[in-house]
């Protein structure tokens, strides 16, 4: 082989060469761009993802927020509301007490002023006809015996006071009748009892055959004719509801 041939093989080698070690060049360089491609890919999708998850986070702290500042503000709204309710009871305390004091000056003064009335009302029942008068002398004495006791208040003293007053004015107008006993003729008798009112105070024998009114001038009981007979009886039978309401013929003394 000639020296030309010998170089011209070196020159083949040597490219030769030269490509295969730029084949191995070129391989070696894409595998680390996939690979590097890949993990950058990877690395993308996990930021991603901790991207996502930190949003995620920072909207439930926003939401958490707001409804710490919405239930902030209802708080303070329902203070405000709190604070205005205890001033007004404030209020009403301050003049409940001065209330009170007042009640306790009119207590001091009603209370003998009840006193006073009880013993003009049992005074007036004893003073007036003697209309079921028993009856009216206990509801008196039921009225003592409440303003002396503890467990009665002043408020429902006073109350018993004023019902005793409105029974003996609603006497004035009623129309009742009862049976009892009375001293008549001087002997005891048992006979049925009429009142109208104040105006007329009768009673009849339980035969019907005599009849008595009561004078309010010489305080006793005087018989009446026989021309009052019916009418007494009449007028114990409408008040008994035995009869209808009618017109009245009775005996009353002329005014002075």
């Amino acid at each position: 082989m000639s020296n030309n041939n010998i170089r011209k093989s070196l020159i083949a080698s040597a490219f030769v060469g030269a490509f295969m070690f730029g084949g191995v060049a070129q391989a070696t360089t894409l595998a680390e761009i996939t690979s590097a491609s890949a993990q950058t890919t990877k690395a993308s999708a996990q930021s991603q993802e901790k991207i996502n998850n930190l949003y995620d986070q920072s909207q439930e702290l926003l939401a958490e927020y707001r409804a710490l500042v919405e239930q902030t503000e209802n708080l303070k709204v329902y203070n405000d509301h709190v604070a205005t309710l205890v001033a007004d009871q404030n209020a009403n305390i301050a003049s409940f007490d001065k209330q009170i004091g007042t009640i306790e000056g009119t207590k001091q003064g009603i209370v003998p002023l009840m006193y006073k009335m009880v013993d003009t009302l049992e005074a007036f029942i004893k003073a007036d006809m003697p209309i079921d008068t028993e009856k009216r002398l206990a509801r008196v004495t039921k009225v003592r015996e409440a303003m002396v006791n503890s467990a009665v208040n002043t408020s429902e003293m006073y109350r018993l006071v004023i019902e005793a007053y409105r029974n003996e004015k609603d006497l004035g107008k009623a129309l009742v009748t009862y049976t009892d006993k009375l001293t008549l003729d001087g002997a005891e008798k048992q006979v049925n009892i009429v009142y109208v009112g104040r105006i007329a105070l009768l009673a009849q024998s339980m035969d019907e055959k005599q009849a008595w009114m009561w004078n309010k001038t010489t305080n006793a009981w005087e018989a009446l004719g026989d021309e009052y007979l019916q009418s007494t009886k009449l007028a114990i039978r409408v008040a008994g509801k035995q009869a209808a309401p009618e017109l009245l013929k009775l005996p009353v003394l002329a005014a002075e």
